[in-house]
């Protein structure tokens, strides 16, 4: 990821700062809680897209 991208990329849901998991290759904004995934050097920047990084609730 280029920093210079990453300087000025911001999440899409509150304009807040990501940050850049290299291992997951994904920009995460942790206010959101959210995860924008990176694929072949492109960061996804739709919300719908968006892993939540919220704990998945278990069933009943």
């Amino acid at each position: 990821m280029d920093n210079r991208l990453l300087d000025i990329l911001v999440c899409p849901v509150c304009k807040g700062p990501l940050t850049y998991d290299k291992k997951a290759q994904e920009l995460i904004c942790n206010p959101d809680k959210l995860a924008y995934p990176i694929r072949d050097g492109i960061p996804v920047m739709w919300a719908d897209e968006a892993r939540s990084l919220e704990p998945q609730q278990p069933t009943v």
